[in-house]
């Protein structure tokens, strides 16, 4: 087993959303940390493309940010979304509210802008240092030895603790793959997503900014969230084979003009978009064990690099920020054990990341399909009727993990413990709780369509 001296060398692989937070956490309760990054400094050479331009951030991510003091910074460039408005066929566009009180929001945010906000933090977070250009090719637990390729050479860096968070297809996750007891498996969506752009129009939003947008198709959807520029940035999630249908730049204008009446004409360069833009992978990732020790070093996997989800309950950066958060907290807790810790740490996070990536593909069948159905709608009425009428005592799923930092698995125990609550209350005819939904449909059944 690694030494346990607190004073221990940190390295972190990934300067994304994770490694950053990460680090400066760290770095913040006065170890040593050098994060090291494949790619150029992107706040000098602007974002991937192809990488996703907004992220939506809820509650966890929130506490996350308030705890390296960037909560307040990153709110004043993000727009709140209270609800979805959903686009169905042939018919008029309707705001779903995400909360109970119309207030509650979740917030879009730019990918890259909060990047470099975290990254602003790293580099001014005295222990932290920040190499920009290391591509990890191999780790060596046993000799506590890292080494990277970059532009001049081969190089080495020492480290007693290696966290990985580079993302879905971790070169420190390959580092332990072949490890004796590692289990990886990585699913794949027959989806998958290209980005549009809806421009600014006359200087103002073309679509409600206190919105996400949803165009559901049943098997496939567009989504749309606000900038700051007043645009709005577009996601299909689209079969390959929807894709792959559109040949001709007329195929491409006739399927939207079809599909999306309400908005083909407000996408100007859709043409193009379509064909410059590169389509995506949608992946869940489950991998385990996340901790690997050797005789000098240890490495723990973080964020996508442990559990990669797919998008659609926006929790990806929020549940990576929930790992940073918990990790630091439980070296903070252990001391100089640093086994412990680490193995705590793989405990406490493992289920819940599981139960939020069951919880996101099954959203991805509410957003493409069940959000336009009258019986979707009388449903979220109903969960919202019940949260006003009996607070503290029941809650939607959605509300837990978007507005709460209730651990994933509890709001797993929690939706099944109210859903038992509701059978016998409807089993008595009698309670606060069923009330309240039997003035829901008495006052909007009739209405159930519109």
């Amino acid at each position: 087993m690694p030494e346990t001296r607190a004073d221990q060398d940190v390295a972190v692989i990934g300067a994304g959303l994770a490694g950053c937070l990460a680090a400066t956490l760290l770095g913040r309760s006065g170890r040593r940390v050098t994060l090291h990054e494949r790619r150029a400094d992107p706040r000098a050479t602007g974002a991937e493309r192809g990488r996703s331009i907004n992220l939506a951030l809820s509650a966890r991510g929130l506490s996350a940010l308030e705890q390296v003091g960037l909560r307040d910074e990153v709110l004043a460039q993000a727009l709140p979304m209270h609800g979805r408005m959903v686009h169905a066929k042939d018919a008029a566009a309707q705001l779903q509210p995400y909360s109970a009180d119309r207030v509650r929001a979740i917030h879009s945010v730019s990918r890259s802008r909060l990047n470099e906000l975290l990254l602003d933090a790293a580099e001014a977070t005295p222990g932290v240092t920040l190499e920009f250009g290391h591509e990890l090719e191999s780790v060596d637990l046993d000799g506590g030895v890292l080494r990277f390729r970059t532009d001049t050479g081969p190089v080495e860096r020492p480290a007693g603790l290696v966290l990985g968070a580079d993302g879905s297809y971790a070169a420190s996750r390959r580092a332990v793959t072949f490890r004796a007891g590692f289990d990886f498996s990585q699913d794949f969506l027959s989806h998958g997503y290209k980005e549009l752009t809806i421009p600014a129009v006359d200087g103002d939003f073309a679509l409600d900014p206190g919105a996400l947008h949803i165009w559901p198709q049943g098997s496939s959807m567009m989504i749309a969230l606000p900038n700051l520029d007043r645009s709005f940035t577009c996601t299909l999630f689209w079969t390959r084979e929807e894709f792959d249908a559109l040949g001709t730049d007329d195929e491409i204008r006739s399927h939207f003009a079809r599909h999306y009446p309400d908005v083909a004409d407000l996408i100007p360069d859709l043409v193009d978009d379509f064909r410059r833009n590169p389509i995506g992978s949608l992946v869940t990732i489950r991998c385990s064990p996340w901790v690997h020790h050797g005789e000098r070093a240890s490495l723990a996997l973080l964020g996508d690099a442990a559990h990669a989800i797919v998008p659609f309950f926006g929790q990806g950066a929020n549940c990576a920020f929930e790992d940073c958060i918990e990790l630091d907290r439980l070296l903070a807790e252990a001391g100089d054990d640093l086994t412990g810790a680490l193995d705590a740490y793989q405990q406490a996070r493992k289920a819940n990341c599981d139960a939020i990536a069951e919880m996101a593909l099954d959203n991805f069948v509410e957003m493409r399909d069940r959000v336009s159905s009258p019986v979707f709608r009388l449903r979220s009425r109903a969960q919202h009727a019940l949260e006003r009428a009996v607070p503290g005592r029941y809650q939607s799923r959605y509300e837990m993990v978007s507005f709460t930092t209730i651990p994933y698995v509890e709001i797993e125990h929690r939706m099944r413990r109210q859903n038992l609550g509701l059978l016998a209350t409807g089993a008595t005819g009698s309670g606060a709780a069923l009330l309240a939904v039997r003035r829901l449909l008495r006052g909007r059944g009739s209405r159930v369509g519109s």
